[in-house]
């Protein structure tokens, strides 16, 4: 009877063993992990936020190969004139967002010169200069080019935002600010050749990081205004008799509260979008960047700006509305094994739900592919991380942003949207190396504490008894892999170049959900029918 009894207890134990370790999702937790729980409180009273179906934005650059940073260079063929257009993980990529935002610009976009029949030059572009304007000489963009962009872009249905050269036609003077007009006649060259081929674009932008104290130079907020009023005037001219014109984007900068405050009132009917650009992780170069990306107060710092630039919209005399036009966390081109790991999707997914919460509309990652940010690797094309992070918040999180408050650990950060499908989407980020943390979620106010959301569910049919959730890690345990586990499975494109499913596992709505230290999980409750979401 005892052998029979410590047998029935061995079994009991390797049971239980085999549960923990198919239910919690866990590759990176040591034995000695501590637990905790909480309540995330979701108010679905009303939306405090509402964004675009196709928020998620990446960014394609015009970097040479010899864009180098650090000793690194981390560009090799991820140009807007050399990319290979024919790679099939590209295409993919790009098709299972359906529609991905594409922003087409960055730092050279200033040295660009369009090719077309009015403005036939020379083809060498961007040789590295150390004297020139941003370390690199002019860039040419040809017509053939051009023509196999867009023609790549019809065929991903890709929604293509523009950056155009914004420098043409100024001088820079002994301050280093660029003075003067805009010269618009080569832009309008571009976006006439544009509409006569039939090309689709969802908006021209004008410049690239020349707002406030500008990077490598700047333009006076006034100037810009009338600038942006000149292209808002071509892109009306050019587009007439077009039901759909494309939106006039800008200034594509830094936030600086006096200088937007100032473009943005002189602009109150040109403009239907305010871009600003985000690299709140400092250089690439740092080596403190996983320290940060780990550290809630470094990740609520850049809060502010979205709330002074949201105020800023709400109180002018303006339809423009908020966009993140770039933003890669760590400028110079990233950190190998930081931005483009695991682990930077901690910063990425909470920049996206903490931008939403502010009423962004869109949020432009740089990059698609390119540097050491990009969602693609640079020279395989195989998806990082964040392409996988980007690709389900797109296919989970709706519209409507819901107000949420979690009292517990603040390792713990906590989005929630109306779902894309039915009920509601809750995004949780554990920033803890080892506390696993069970969340229940509740509609009610604090005050009134009661598990709406569950009750009367333990016996229903269907879906209703159930939730969906998508627990992401990193490939044994290592916040520097470049490998994403999706409830414990690797994912990975296959032979031919095709994105992986993406399938959740199905739990039980009246258990709490568990985060495991070091993860990421998407929980789709579609039993949470809120006001907001009706």
């Amino acid at each position: 009877m005892c052998e029979i009894m410590r047998s029935l207890m061995i079994i009991s134990l390797l049971c239980y063993w085999v549960y923990m370790a198919t239910h919690s999702h866990k590759s990176s937790i040591s034995v000695s992990s501590q637990s905790t729980e909480g309540t995330l409180f979701v108010n679905g009273t009303a939306a405090i936020g509402f964004i675009d179906d196709d928020f998620v934005c990446a960014t394609i650059d015009w970097w040479p190969p010899q864009k180098c940073d650090y000793g690194t260079c981390s560009w090799g063929s991820a140009s807007l004139l050399n990319l290979d257009l024919d790679n099939a993980i590209l295409l993919n990529a790009i098709k299972a967002f359906s529609p991905l935002k594409i922003r087409l610009g960055g730092t050279l976009q200033d040295k660009v010169i369009y090719q077309t029949e009015e403005s036939q030059q020379p083809s060498t572009s961007f040789l590295k200069d150390g004297s020139e304007l941003f370390g690199f000489t002019q860039g040419y963009l040809p017509m053939s080019r051009w023509d196999q962009l867009n023609i790549f872009f019809n065929k991903t249905g890709a929604v293509v935002i523009f950056g155009l050269n914004a420098l043409r036609g100024r001088t820079i003077n002994s301050q280093g600010a660029a003075v003067g007009a805009w010269n618009s006649s080569n832009a309008e060259s571009l976006i006439r050749y544009t509409v006569k081929r039939g090309y689709r674009i969802h908006g021209w932008e004008l410049g690239n990081e020349l707002s406030g104290n500008g990077v490598g130079t700047r333009v006076a907020a006034g100037q810009y205004a009338s600038d942006t009023k000149s292209l808002q005037s071509i892109v009306q001219n050019v587009y007439a008799g077009f039901e759909a014109k494309p939106q006039v984007l800008a200034p594509g900068g830094f936030f600086d509260e006096n200088w937007f405050t100032e473009f943005i009132h002189k602009t109150p009917q040109s403009l239907q979008v305010v871009t600003h650009h985000i690299y709140n992780l400092g250089p690439g170069s740092a080596g403190d960047l996983i320290q940060k990306i780990l550290d809630p107060s470094v990740l609520d710092g850049i809060s502010q700006t979205f709330k002074s630039l949201q105020s800023l919209l709400e109180k002018s005399n303006t339809p423009a509305v908020a966009w993140v036009g770039e933003s890669g966390g760590a400028y110079n081109s990233g950190h190998n094994l930081v931005t483009n790991a695991f682990v930077f999707s901690f910063w990425y997914l909470d920049q996206l739900g903490m931008s939403a919460s502010y009423d962004t509309k869109t949020y432009c990652r740089q990059t698609l592919i390119g540097g050491n940010y990009g969602l693609l690797d640079t020279n395989t094309f195989v998806p990082n991380p964040d392409y996988y992070s980007a690709l389900l918040w797109h296919r989970l999180m709706g519209n409507k942003v819901l107000s949420t408050s979690f009292p517990g650990t603040k390792k713990l950060r906590a989005y929630a949207h109306c779902s894309k499908k039915t009920g509601i989407t809750v995004l949780l980020i554990n920033l803890d190396s080892n506390t696993k943390v069970q969340v229940r979620v509740s509609t009610e106010s604090p005050g009134r504490l009661s598990y709406l959301n569950f009750q009367g569910l333990r016996g229903s049919k269907g879906s209703q008894n159930v939730r969906e959730e998508y627990h992401l890690t990193a490939k044994d345990g290592d916040l520097h892999s470049k490998v994403m586990l999706l409830n414990g499975k690797a994912l990975s494109v296959d032979s031919s170049g095709n994105i992986p499913a993406l399938e959740p596992i199905t739990v039980g709505s009246s258990d709490p959900i568990t985060v495991a230290p070091f993860s990421i999980v998407f929980v789709h409750i579609p039993s949470i029918i809120v006001p907001a979401c009706k």
